[in-house]
């Protein structure tokens, strides 16, 4: 993660990177996190990230 940069941030960052089915899936996994009382700082949302950047890593 870039400093200074939150895990949500640097996921809408690399969003245009992913494609349509996983980010729709991250926005899912995320809105229902967030719908049930979770926070964009927990480290769900930092998990998620993670995920993103393996499958950027994966379909180079």
């Amino acid at each position: 993660m870039k400093m200074g940069m939150s895990p949500m941030q640097e996921l809408a960052n690399i969003s245009n990177r992913l494609p349509v089915d996983v980010l729709q899936d991250i926005n899912q996994r995320i809105g229902d996190w967030l719908a049930t009382g979770g926070k964009e700082t927990d480290a769900y949302i930092e998990q998620q990230l993670r995920y993103a950047k393996n499958v950027i890593e994966a379909i180079k």
